[in-house]
């Protein structure tokens, strides 16, 4: 059987530009070089394109890529040389890249593509775009406020107190890693999370601090969709919230438990918000939920539809523990997303009518 040639995005212009490196680089690792051949495209904080040799974080040492405006092409050119994959596998976290912005660059060129499209990407990224339709569909999601830039000046910690209690979490509306995201519990530390959050984005949510247990849920396929068993993170006492350090650098930071120790009916409860969560917005392929469970209550915190893969990530791990491997889950995920744009291909997209032009 020919191999199938995959091309590996990774970098791009976000804050988790080094989480995206280390993510790809276990794909482009682990990948099953028996069935599919990698090509490594890295995208510079700056946002340009290059074709590496291998994935890395010096991406702007390879040689430039450009895309044909031509779609029949299916692919992208390098040092004069054409490049067809049979798919694209975004390994993009954050801004331009889980955002859907590239993933409607491939729709309009017509490139199969690993994960959720334009709509799903964009609303699971928006935190409060996602929690307004998360609570429309009856999952419950903790209480929140949000503010644009230009109304910075109309934010009120008294209020937000009175609304919330003490401690309250302000963060950016479109980041993930907890890039932009602060616990605040004095006026100083509002003042500052304030302007840090909107350092990131020209939104920001301020949420009720929920004080539960932090789970999470691996989401894989589209029909059926299927969930995997919970995990959960359990974060050390030095740390006030699962911030971008205790999840990235501090390796003492958290102990993961997976599968999560939970009841039977809590679990499947929790399998269920996932699933239906994913569905609600519109997502495909794969995806990690992120929940916190409390004594009383499961609350729905947001969707990550490019989870990390980085030797700490929890997706991953999740699958592993339901006996697929690193490089299964990888292949499981290309077949998935290329038996969906077969279906999505039925779709016709020229209509004959009386109307002249």
């Amino acid at each position: 059987m020919e191999k199938k040639i995959v091309a590996i995005l990774y970098g791009g212009r976000s804050v988790e530009h080094g989480v995206s490196i280390n993510s790809a680089r276990n794909i482009f690792e682990f990948i099953d070089r028996n069935r599919f051949e990698p090509l490594a495209i890295g995208l510079s904080k700056s946002g340009q394109w290059f074709l590496t040799n291998q994935v890395t974080k010096e991406m702007n040492q390879g040689i430039p890529v450009t895309f044909p405006t031509d779609p029949i092409q299916k692919g992208f050119i390098a040092d004069n040389k054409n490049y067809f994959p049979d798919i694209f596998f975004p390994v993009l976290h954050g801004t331009d890249g889980e955002d859907g912005s590239v993933q409607g660059l491939l729709t309009a060129m017509q490139i199969p593509f690993v994960g959720s499209g334009v709509l799903g990407s964009a609303l699971a990224m928006n935190k409060i775009i996602a929690k307004q339709l998360l609570q429309l569909a009856g999952l419950p999601v903790a209480p929140f406020l949000y503010y644009t830039y230009r109304d910075r000046d109309q934010i009120d910690f008294n209020m937000l107190k009175e609304k919330f209690g003490l401690p309250f979490m302000v963060k950016s509306a479109s980041l993930g890693s907890s890039v932009g995201v602060s616990k605040v519990d004095t006026i100083e530390k509002f003042n500052s999370a304030i302007e840090d959050s909107f350092r990131y984005d020209d939104e920001i949510i301020i949420e009720q601090y929920i004080k539960g247990r932090e789970i999470e849920c691996a989401i894989l396929g589209n029909d059926p969709v299927e969930a995997s068993n919970p995990g959960e993170i359990i974060i050390s006492e030095r740390y006030d919230f699962y911030s971008f350090d205790a999840k990235y650098v501090d390796p003492e930071a958290v102990k993961i438990q997976v599968p999560a120790v939970l009841s039977g009916d809590l679990t499947s409860k929790i399998k269920s918000a996932s699933i239906q969560a994913f569905n609600v917005l519109r997502c495909q392929d794969f995806a990690r939920v992120d929940l916190f469970v409390t004594e009383d209550r499961i609350l729905v915190n947001e969707i990550n539809t490019i989870p990390g893969f980085t030797n700490s990530s929890m997706f991953p791990m999740m699958w592993k523990e339901r006996g697929i491997s690193f490089t299964d889950l990888i292949s499981r995920l290309l077949d998935i997303a290329l038996t969906r744009t077969e279906r999505q291909n039925r779709v016709n997209r020229d209509f004959n009518s009386s109307l002249k032009f």
